[in-house]
């Protein structure tokens, strides 16, 4: 198993600082570029290296996520985790690589290295692509906030800082009734005192008046972080407006695949949703890869560029309940198997986990922005020999459409 997850990860030097202004300065460098990379996408002259305005990468909308177990009133295990998205309007038809921003068009040629028919029908005028840049932090705790001691039957302290990108692509076959969201995401990160979870955790538990945990000084080392993702969602078709006008149900089914030593495995899910007027979507679930999935520009407030659909394919207040239940086979999981590179505490894992999470989602224009709130409660299995009880976690997450 570990030879396999080698193949994804590769040494780094961790002798870096750890202080929390240093990394605000890097996460402020690196959301500049991307608003510069954005900028540029958005002032370039149509016809500059014959890029059409629908062949360029430009960003229609912003999702925050915020999961922590203190919803469910406890304090342990999965125990928080804050993402920050920005999703792009489609493009439609065969990319063309010199109108993508440089990182966007490595990660799509490693995309077609690896896996070469995820644009083999880019020529399909019914077949669309986004993408999905993400920055966020992870942290797992054990039960005892108080022990300073290394707590060797209970899970390590662990954290991870991340960033991402995904291609989201959207196939529907004019002759067939089911239409699928394919998903290719790579994410970069840092596990170990580099992720700054004990500080955020610190922070946090000041503000709201909460004991600090003590034995961080326990938690994994330094290490870097990388993780391929491979998702699959299928669903009937409801066409191309940005919602499903009415009361109405539908369901979706997901097959997901992860590569590298954040987590491998593999797992299958469904959701089923009931509700009045429903979003053209492929559902809502908590921080992991695929979960960012709006769709292409029918389903943005101003549309996409060329974009005639009319007032009645366009956005609406809705609301509706969901429910999802899911299982993955775990392979690997450094929250739990600890460090890949070095000694470290580790736990016995088990390597069937199942999870279900019930909630609602309601949207709406609000000031000629679509705006999205979703709130779930999430229930999740054992996930090594030593845990006591199932744990649970809350999700509240917003998105906003530009």
């Amino acid at each position: 198993m570990r030879t396999l997850i080698k193949i994804f990860t590769l040494p780094l030097d961790m002798h870096a600082p750890r202080e929390l202004c240093h990394a605000v300065l890097v996460f402020g460098l690196m959301m500049g570029a991307t608003s510069a990379t954005a900028q540029e996408a958005h002032t370039d002259p149509p016809n500059a290296n014959n890029c059409q305005p629908q062949e360029q990468i430009k960003f229609r909308g912003l999702t925050a996520r915020l999961e922590n177990d203190l919803f469910a009133d406890t304090d342990q295990n999965y125990t928080s985790g804050v993402a920050f998205t920005a999703v792009s309007h489609d493009i439609v038809g065969q990319l063309k690589p010199e109108c993508l921003p440089t990182p966007v068009r490595l990660q799509a040629e490693l995309i077609t290295l690896l896996n070469p028919g995820f644009w083999a029908d880019a020529e399909n005028p019914a077949h669309s692509q986004n993408v999905v840049v993400k920055f966020g932090q992870s942290m797992y705790t054990p039960q005892d906030p108080a022990r300073t001691d290394l707590i060797l039957n209970d899970r390590p302290y662990a954290g991870l800082l991340y960033v991402g990108m995904a291609w989201n692509r959207r196939k529907h076959e004019p002759q067939g009734d089911s239409e699928i969201l394919d998903t290719r995401e790579l994410t970069l990160g840092v596990i170990g005192p580099l992720a700054l979870a004990e500080e955020a955790q610190n922070l946090v538990h000041d503000v709201i008046g909460v004991d600090q945990f003590q034995g961080w000084d326990n938690q994994l080392g330094n290490e870097p972080a990388l993780q391929m993702a491979l998702d699959r969602k299928f669903k009937a078709y409801r066409g191309t407006g940005a919602i499903t006008p009415g009361f109405s149900a539908d369901t979706i089914r997901r097959l997901g695949l992860q590569l590298g030593n954040i987590e491998t495995s593999a797992m299958v899910g469904i959701e089923g949703r009931v509700g009045w007027n429903i979003p053209n979507d492929f559902g809502t679930y908590p921080i992991r890869p695929g979960a960012e999935n709006r769709p292409p520009s029918a389903s943005s407030i101003h549309g996409g560029p060329g974009d005639s659909a009319s007032l009645a394919t366009r956005p609406r207040a809705g609301i509706h309940l969901f429910g999802t239940l899911e299982t993955k086979l775990v392979l690997h999981d450094y929250s739990l198997d600890g460090n890949l590179f070095q000694s470290s505490h580790s736990v016995t894992r088990i390597p069937w986990v199942a999870q279900a999470a019930v909630g609602f989602s309601a949207q709406s224009p609000v000031a000629g922005h679509g705006v999205k709130l979703a709130v779930m409660r999430v229930w999740r299995s054992r996930e090594f020999e030593e845990q006591g009880p199932s744990h649970a976690y809350s999700s509240v997450t917003l998105s906003i459409e530009f």
